[in-house]
């Protein structure tokens, strides 16, 4: 699995080594090794140097199969997973708030990865072996659904699935404000910050994103809300909250893009992913699965009346 990225302005000059470290969320030495194994390109050119400083604009690729594994995620019971479904190929979770998907650089134990390999030991086997069985990830604060890869036929299967765009993926978000009408499509492309490269935002250089927008509710207190489906034709880093916030509707409780605000706190960014639609990599067969608002968005909602029709 191959992640190609633009250099943005923030990360002009900067060292290879430390761009890597960034695209791939591993440590800095960690991005030396794998620079050093030939998983980085520059520009088409595979480079082995970690020294090498970078321009504005220019092309990097990093091989994620070449992460460097010293010791391997060990299995942790103490991670807790409400698992919906499983068979010999797939897993089906549905995420809690403030679980990450898998160890990096900040974050070594107690992640989604950790929680599976309790569970089902033989994932240490499929996929990247820093990130076993991980094909698509929630960010730590979002809830909701992931499917994981137990066989390496169903990680083969589901990566060329998440490529092409055939799995489907339906959120909930709370968002900032009334929308003018019920229904919009966000289609613009995302990059890194031209002045912040943890953060992403909508650039005429970056990937394609489109995102299908449907109000479900709207409400006027303690604010104007709107209880927002959001549906992905793509699946970029922070898509749905960053495609809210460029139309002026920001997640509630996002502080990173603009939508904590102390008309309505929230613990974490009020995003749950929803529904997941996939054709199993085993049988053919499309399967869908639902998950329940988690509780502390249920007692968000709690707190809101509905905007009265004009």
């Amino acid at each position: 699995m191959k992640v190609e990225e633009t250099l943005p302005a923030a990360l002009d000059g900067e060292r290879i080594d430390r761009i890597v470290s960034l695209i791939a969320d591993i440590s800095r030495s960690d991005a030396s090794k794998l620079i050093a194994s030939g998983g980085a390109e520059i520009d088409g050119v595979v480079t082995q140097s970690g020294k090498s400083r970078l321009r504005e604009g220019q092309v990097v690729v990093v091989d994620l199969d070449k992460i460097p594994v010293d010791e391997p995620p060990a299995g942790d019971p103490s991670v807790k997973l409400e698992v919906l479904y499983d068979d010999e190929d797939i897993i089906v979770i549905n995420k809690s708030a403030g679980l990450v998907v898998h160890p990096a650089s900040s974050h070594g134990t107690g992640t989604v990865v950790n929680g599976i390999l309790a569970l089902y030991p033989e994932v240490q086997s499929v996929g990247q072996p820093a990130r076993p069985g991980i094909v698509h990830r929630l960010d730590s604060g979002t809830t909701g659904l992931m499917v994981v890869a137990r066989s390496q036929r169903a990680y083969d299967s589901l990566v060329a699935a998440l490529s092409d765009h055939e799995v489907g993926r339906e959120y909930l978000a709370l968002a900032w404000g009334h929308f003018d009408s019920p229904t919009a499509v966000v289609d613009a492309a995302l990059g890194r910050h031209p002045k912040d490269p943890m953060k992403m935002t909508v650039v005429h250089s970056g990937k394609w994103a489109r995102t299908h927008l449907e109000v479900v509710d709207t409400f006027n207190v303690p604010a104007d809300l709107s209880l927002v489906q959001c549906t992905l034709e793509t699946g970029r880093t922070h898509q749905i909250r960053v495609h809210l916030a460029s139309v002026n509707h920001a997640v509630v409780g996002d502080s990173l893009y603009g939508g904590a605000r102390s008309a309505l706190k929230a613990p974490r960014p009020m995003l749950h992913a929803a529904r997941l639609t996939l054709i199993h990599p085993g049988t053919g067969e499309e399967m869908t699965w639902s998950a329940p608002l988690p509780a502390d968005f249920v007692a968000i909602l709690a707190t809101c009346e509905f905007a009265t029709p004009e």
